[in-house]
């Protein structure tokens, strides 16, 4: 692992755009980026969670407690897209397609608050702004990415291990859900996958945390893997112009993950691979 930047507590939905590197990070409070020419961490009111760029450029994010996109103006994230009518707990991760349109995770429930779990559901946010529910009874959605030339979503389901698909239509309305990779038996028995992100070829890389992998799958087949040691990865996105990837990876001093956050012993760090 080469060390691209320090200084999260934990990093998510790490995105690059214009040669510069941006990531959320919701338990310290911030957005990091090195857009300005060094790498520094934005202090936010309102706390951004997954990360997109619109095909105009503009930064988006789904505000993690507050149920809507915002859009970066340069000290935090506007108004943009109002998802109350449609989510039912926090917002996790997002990703966009070429029409402008946004995917949201919204996780259903509040796990670091203690509430009871229950399912959760991907809201579609339509280029004008509109915001509809796209799948409902996803299990803890997490990590989200498009491949195939914009024709399918994968998303990935934290507690059952695994990551399942959807045809997109022209309109951005999700059908067909299917299993796209059980990383129980691709990867290992102990991988959860958290942040993923669309792999050159058409697969998928996904961080699987507690197994310390970044995995390449395609569907049934594993391409490759790459091991993080004692780190647990998080969050990842590939770099198209260089074929670099980019991980958030967490370092516990030896502690379990979930006792390591209760316990705020966790930092990230940005490491990055050349596959």
């Amino acid at each position: 692992m080469t060390t691209y930047a320090k200084g999260l507590t934990w990093g998510e939905g790490p995105r690059r755009h214009g040669g510069a590197l941006w990531a959320s990070d919701p338990q310290g409070g911030k957005l990091w980026t090195d857009a300005g020419g060094t790498w520094e961490g934005l202090a936010l009111e309102s706390q951004s969670n997954g990360l997109w760029f619109l095909p105009d450029g503009r930064l988006a994010a789904a505000i993690q407690r507050e149920c809507r996109v915002g859009i970066w103006d340069g000290t935090g994230f506007g108004e943009y897209a109002d998802l109350h009518a449609v989510a039912t707990g926090p917002l996790g991760d997002m990703v966009g397609d070429s029409r402008g349109g946004l995917y949201v995770d919204d996780v259903g429930y509040a796990a670091h608050l203690g509430e009871e779990p229950k399912p959760g559901r991907i809201v579609y946010v339509t280029p004008a702004g509109d915001s509809v529910v796209a799948a409902e009874g996803i299990e803890f959605p997490n990590g989200i990415a498009v491949i195939d030339d914009g024709r399918t979503l994968v998303v990935a389901e934290t507690w059952l291990q695994r990551l399942i698909a959807f045809d997109i239509d022209r309109e951005g309305a999700l059908s067909n859900r299917r299993t796209y990779s059980d990383l129980r038996e691709v990867v290992s028995p102990e991988a959860r996958p958290d942040g993923i992100c669309a792999a050159a070829d058409g697969g998928v890389w996904v961080s699987t945390l507690h197994a310390h992998k970044l995995a390449h799958v395609r569907g049934a087949d594993l391409v490759d893997t790459i091991d993080t040691g004692d780190a647990f990865p998080i969050a990842c996105c590939l770099d198209a112009d260089t074929g670099r990837l980019y991980a958030t990876v967490a370092h516990t001093g030896g502690l379990p993950v979930m006792e390591a956050i209760a316990q705020k012993q966790v930092q990230s760090t940005v490491e990055v691979f050349e596959v």
